[in-house]
């Protein structure tokens, strides 16, 4: 879906721009839905014969299973639905997931059109990207050590903040969207309009992540209330946080990235892909039992070595984190 000169504008002006029905809920997402389905079925089955979860809890919906499993078993298995590897620690066995209806939405044509309309038509696939299917916080498991939910909100941050400086220059995009509505009350984002004027703010390491402090927000964040379909596109400066999910499911989200072909993305250690080039459309990553093993391969290098290199560029150190 090509973006308006008016939504080009609003993109310029305040940093993002949300865009309605980008994608089709039954042909683009549920397909998605349906692949996760395995997903859950393998950690389940791989937890029932470890003797984590005394059930397969198969009789449930997918959020109900999800849920009750990670409260059973104490744990947010987060990795095993994610398609991106963790910063450090990666075992051989390090679980993630590269399906094909997760490599179909990351190449959606109508959604690399609106990437198109900012970025151009050379389009990376930036391998910054995660998904998240955040059970409500009333129902995660809680890290003894630190109190918190396992996971819970993400606090406010730049997505510029969580790459190295080689992508300082780089034209990254940020593309957001749920797998189902999304509002306040089950976790929505929120974002800062015109933040992104403001240049790279400095940020701390905390045990949620990385977050910008408090002293040094201006203005107030507006909710991203979104219809499953939409999706949401942002400048790597825009400041932007999630809520806390208070409702009774799961809310599930992908957390993409792009970038000018040839530029840096920040996280060099982790595979990208040609996801559009006009100019040049035989160098195109078609095909998602590629992509998977591009990852894979990543994994298999990645448990050889003992430090990948720093992902982040912030330290506690830092005066502002005093």
């Amino acid at each position: 879906m090509k973006l308006s000169a008016e939504q080009l504008a609003h993109f310029d002006e305040y940093g993002y721009v949300l865009v309605r029905n980008v994608f089709s809920p039954e042909e683009d997402i549920d397909p998605v839905i349906e692949e996760y389905k395995t997903v859950l079925d393998n950690l389940a089955r791989e937890l029932f014969e470890a003797e984590e979860i005394s059930s397969l809890y198969e009789e449930l919906p997918f959020s109900e299973r999800l849920i009750a499993i990670y409260q059973e078993s104490g744990k947010v298995h987060a990795q095993y639905f994610d398609f991106s590897l963790p910063q450090g620690n990666v075992q051989p066995d390090t679980p993630f997931w590269a399906g094909p209806s997760v490599f179909s939405l990351l190449t959606n044509e109508s959604l690399l059109d609106s990437v198109e309309s900012i970025l151009g038509s050379e389009i990376y696939s930036n391998p910054v990207q995660h998904v998240r299917l955040k059970p409500p916080e009333r129902l995660t498991p809680v890290n003894e050590e630190t109190g918190r939910v396992m996971l819970g909100k993400t606090p406010v941050h730049q997505d510029h903040g969580v790459v190295r400086e080689e992508a300082d220059e780089t034209q990254m995009l940020t593309v957001w969207f749920s797998l189902m509505d999304v509002n306040v009350e089950n976790g929505c984002l929120c974002v800062w309009p015109g933040s992104h004027k403001r240049g790279l703010i400095d940020h701390c390491p905390t045990n949620i992540g990385l977050a910008v402090p408090g002293k040094l927000l201006d203005g107030k964040a507006v909710p991203m209330i979104m219809k499953k379909g939409d999706a949401l596109l942002m400048h790597k400066q825009t400041l932007h946080a999630s809520y806390s999910n208070n409702s009774d499911s799961i809310r599930w989200s992908f957390d993409l990235r792009y970038n000018p072909v040839g530029q840096p993305t920040g996280r060099p250690a982790f595979p990208g892909f040609v996801a559009r080039s006009r100019k040049y459309p035989e160098t195109v990553l078609r095909e998602p039992a590629a992509w998977e093993k591009l990852w894979r391969d990543t994994r298999d290098y990645m448990a050889t070595i003992e430090d990948g290199g720093a992902f982040n560029r912030w330290t506690k150190d830092n005066p502002v984190c005093a």
